[in-house]
């Protein structure tokens, strides 16, 4: 085995699938970010030594407690910073790995068609979601480590030396640290051995698995508390029966199969069902699979194959089948990158029974079927290459999700979230938070992100100020809501003192709120004899966040105005200015202090320049600066 692979024939065929992986994927190279993205990437709070110890040591550091996967994240983030190209290369690098060791895998199980498999797992549109979106790097990296696991565990299996235990015991643990789903391994492997020998011996293949069950358990029950107290998984939005959530589970055990036969409308997004236990047609999916089940179990007297897949798939997926929470399940049961690891089985059992199954023929019929894998391998590059296109950037894809799934509240949120961006597509953003509101009238944050987009149109000031105290009234402890609504209220007329009451109410419910701190600096500033108590409100916020440009600026201008602090006001605009050079307002504030000081008159016309450069359509300052200039 070892031999066969290195000859050139195998090295030019796997140099083959990372050609082919990256011209069928090559749309979303140059994509940028999407949805959580952002939250995944290092945060640059974490992107020092000290950060790294926080990925590993502290549950809520990052968006998911995968240490190794955030890891991974830290050293791409030093090496390339924030450069979306180079993690989608790093995502197809790990995907056409996955893809050959598919074809490691099933050399290993003695299957035939392992490079029918291995192509048809790299070039299958499903995968495409995992490929594209940088956040789904846990699967192609945890997938690298997951077969490359089994890879190994199987050459122990054959020899029995402990060389190929221990590693791949430790590529199974580095695979729980990137995603959990890979906890299925050691079932997965006995399943195998099933296959092979049509029993298990408990000595043989049960007794070296058990550490491997012992940790893959505490993994599982560990991410799914996780997804349920920290990421939110937990609600009305998750409120199945028990018996519903069986009525779930064989729908999507359904729901995965067909869409590997027929990749057509795939969605970023797909509909979220609406599981009805008084609903009769959604008893066809129990029926379905136990006419599968019973069939498979039927078929195993001669052909254990057929069963063994379908037990893996299960297995695999079992996690996202409905009998846990994970927060995806608030808009959707089904995602395409939920099967990335499970349709893998699906796609070894097909592209090995097609190859036994041609191999039977003669004469024409061979000749006619040797050629059909090339066809089916040519559709998959085409429909993968058009659905890549879809994640070139985060708007197209949620138009794209929309078009197909009309209903789907994130899709929407997320679009006006990026539209909101820009101040001509305002009305558009709002229709979008509208329709949000529409779908989820009891979500606050639906409510929060509607009276954001209002508060920007001068007609909509009354109904964002409804629609911040609807999120309050239904999360009452919403503290960025009361921020927000003060920052409304100071821009109408007589509300300041209202304004102060809520920004006093955030701080009360959020101490650490940093932006709540600057806010009611800025409007103490408007009230007579509180421009100490604005002042300690800035100096709070720049202890809370010691890089808040904003609170270092308007700080300096309040020190400005009281007697005796000009150089600590000079130094919160130089402050401003090292972290934001074009900051043009705190050129000129920094050049009209430095002006005070006639030997520094050199350096304020320079800044006074400077904010010029910036803003050329300050016709004042222009002149302002001439005559400066000219009595210089």
């Amino acid at each position: 085995m070892t031999r066969s692979l290195r000859t050139p024939r195998t090295i030019a065929l796997f140099a083959a699938i990372f050609v082919a992986v990256f011209l069928s994927y090559s749309p979303a190279i140059n994509g940028g970010w999407l949805w959580d993205d952002d939250a995944h990437v290092t945060s640059p709070e974490l992107r020092s030594a000290d950060g790294l110890k926080r990925i590993w040591i502290e549950v809520g550091a990052t968006q998911q407690y995968y240490p190794l996967l955030h890891s991974a994240f830290w050293l791409q983030a030093q090496i390339w910073g924030d450069s979306p190209a180079a993690y989608h290369l790093v995502n197809l690098i790990l995907h056409a790995a996955a893809a050959g060791l598919i074809v490691l895998l099933m050399r290993l199980l003695a299957l035939p068609g392992a490079w029918l498999g291995g192509l048809i797992f790299a070039l299958h549109p499903i995968q495409v979601e995992s490929v594209a979106w940088i956040s789904e790097q846990k699967n192609t990296l945890s997938a690298v480590l997951y077969l490359g696991s089994a890879c190994l565990y199987l050459r122990f299996d054959h020899t029995r030396l402990r060389r190929y235990y221990y590693p791949a015991f430790a590529f199974f643990l580095l695979a729980l640290m990137t995603k959990t789903v890979t906890a299925t391994l050691p079932a997965v492997l006995l399943v195998l051995f099933w296959w092979q020998r049509g029993r298990l011996s408990w000595r043989q293949d049960i007794m070296p698995l058990l550490p491997w069950f012992l940790l893959g358990i505490g993994a599982g029950l560990f991410s799914a508390w996780v997804e349920r107290t920290l990421i939110g998984a937990s609600g009305s939005d998750y409120g199945l029966s028990w018996f519903e959530r069986g009525l779930l589970a064989a729908r999507v055990l359904c729901f995965y199969p067909a869409k590997l036969l027929w990749p057509a409308e795939l969605v970023f997004i797909y509909p979220r069902w609406t599981v009805d236990a008084g609903v009769w047609w959604q008893y066809l999916f129990v029926l379905v699979v136990i006419a599968t089940v019973t069939g498979l179990i039927r078929l195993a007297r001669t052909n254990r194959g057929p069963l063994a897949a379908f037990l893996i798939y299960a297995g695999t997926i079992f996690p996202v089948l409905g009998f846990f929470n994970v927060y995806p399940f608030a808009f959707s049961y089904v995602a395409d990158h939920f099967q990335y690891l499970g349709g893998g089985a699906l796609i070894i059992a097909a592209a090995a029974g097609f190859t036994r199954w041609r191999a039977q023929w003669r004469g024409d019929p061979a000749r006619v079927l040797a050629g059909l894998p090339f066809v089916v391998l040519g559709i998959l590059v085409v429909l993968t290459w058009r659905q890549a296109q879809l994640y070139k950037d985060a708007e197209t894809l949620y138009r794209a999700t929309l078009r197909a799934n009309p209903d789907c509240w994130l899709a929407h949120n997320n679009l006006g979230n990026i539209l909101a961006r820009d101040d001509a597509r305002l009305e558009e953003a709002a229709w979008h938070y509208e329709t949000v509101v529409r779908l989820r009238p009891e979500s606050a944050d639906a409510h929060f992100n509607l009276a954001n987009a209002w508060s920007n149109l001068p007609a909509k000031l009354r109904a964002a100020e409804d629609a911040y105290r609807r999120a309050m009234t239904l999360q009452p402890d919403f503290a960025e809501a009361h921020n927000h609504l003060g920052n409304l209220l100071v821009r109408m007329p007589d509300r300041l003192p209202d304004a102060v009451r809520h920004y006093h109410t955030a701080i009360r419910l959020a101490p650490d709120l940093a932006e709540a701190y600057c806010n009611l600096g800025n409007a103490l500033t408007r009230i007579d004899g509180q421009l100490p108590a604005a002042i300690e409100n800035y100096r709070q916020a720049i202890r809370l966040r010691p890089g808040f440009i904003d609170a270092h600026f308007n700080l300096g201008n309040a020190l400005a105005r009281l007697p005796g602090n000009r150089d600590e006001a000079i130094a919160c605009f130089q402050t401003a200015l090292a972290q934001r050079p074009g900051f043009a307002e705190a050129h000129v504030n920094l050049a009209n202090l430095l002006l005070q000081d006639r030997s520094r008159r050199h350096e304020a016309i320079a800044h006074f320049e400077a904010a010029l450069a910036l803003r050329p359509d300050w016709p004042a300052l222009r002149a302002y600066l001439a005559r400066l200039q000219q009595a210089q």
